[in-house]
């Protein structure tokens, strides 16, 4: 029952019709019996600051980032956080007074599935992620958290790899990783612990594409871990070509799930909220 008392949250892209976070967030905040909703809100790049300034006035407690205002929010945010500032990204705001304040959850997210499933000593291990996009660089974060001994980023683009590395000269992040071109592939596979897809090939509606072949994923250890940021289909050809080569795999699902409940905490001061109803409304919504 939405009334004048309902409190907003919601979620800012162009487009963000195909979201997924009002169907888990409106599902925990439902089991939490709180009078909030959260809405997709669609706003067009050339609208942001206008948007911004609008949310302000009718006082939305917080919100979602996704495509394509990660980036180009920043300098509309009074503060921003340490782990946002090294990525450059925020996915996540919430108004604190009269400001809003901006961090990035995709680096938790990521991380959560890794660290509450395989307790590993990460220290010994190496990772391989694939692209070089804004996805990779919560996913550089995420592994330099977890403190992996070596971390490769491996882009088909030379330049776009350089300029991703440049991009980081100026964190403290910026000599905890080395980029490769595609074709230095097969050398780094034989030796990944941890393989990640941070492109979108795979996802739907191209759904027998994979960024690697069979061939190239057989290269990995056995015991590797393989991660798609893709959840959709689930599981993504990459994923199955890695499971049939007998990898352990996860898919892109938890990610969504881990950031959106870092999100939730901050914006509602909660130490906990409902993980377990925010996952299985996900599930029910897709049908997996």
């Amino acid at each position: 029952m939405i009334t004048g008392k309902t409190k907003l949250l919601g979620v800012i892209g162009h487009p963000v019709e195909h979201s997924l976070s009002p169907v888990m967030h409106n599902a925990a905040l439902a089991k939490l019996g709180l009078d909030y909703v959260y809405l997709p809100f669609p706003i067009a790049p050339e609208n942001l600051a206008t948007a911004i300034a609008g949310f302000a006035s009718i006082g939305i407690v917080g919100f979602s980032i996704t495509i394509p205002h990660k980036q180009t929010i920043l300098p509309l945010l009074s503060t921003i956080s340490p782990i946002a500032q090294v990525i450059g990204a925020v996915n996540t705001v919430t108004r604190q007074g009269d400001i809003w304040v901006g961090t990035n959850t995709d680096v938790e997210g990521f991380i959560a599935p890794l660290q509450t499933t395989y307790h590993q000593d990460w220290s010994q291990k190496k990772a391989v992620i694939l692209g070089n996009g804004g996805a990779a660089r919560a996913v550089v974060a995420g592994c330099i958290q977890l403190g992996l001994a070596e971390i490769h980023v491996v882009g088909r683009n030379w330049q776009k790899l350089q300029a991703f590395r440049q991009s980081w000269q100026n964190s403290p992040f910026a000599d905890q990783f080395q980029i490769h071109e595609w074709t230095e592939l097969p050398n780094l596979l034989h030796q990944a612990n941890l393989l990640v897809n941070t492109t979108p090939i795979g996802m739907y509606p191209h759904i027998n594409d994979s960024p690697l072949s069979s061939q190239e994923i057989s290269y990995l250890p056995q015991e590797a871990i393989v991660y798609d940021l893709i959840y959709i289909p689930k599981p993504s050809k990459f994923l199955h070509l890695a499971e049939t080569q007998g990898a352990i795999i996860i898919d892109g699902l938890e990610m969504l799930v881990q950031q959106g409940a870092a999100a939730l905490k901050i914006w509602l001061q909660r130490e906990t909220v409902p993980v377990t109803e925010m996952r299985q409304a996900l599930q029910n919504h897709l049908g997996i």
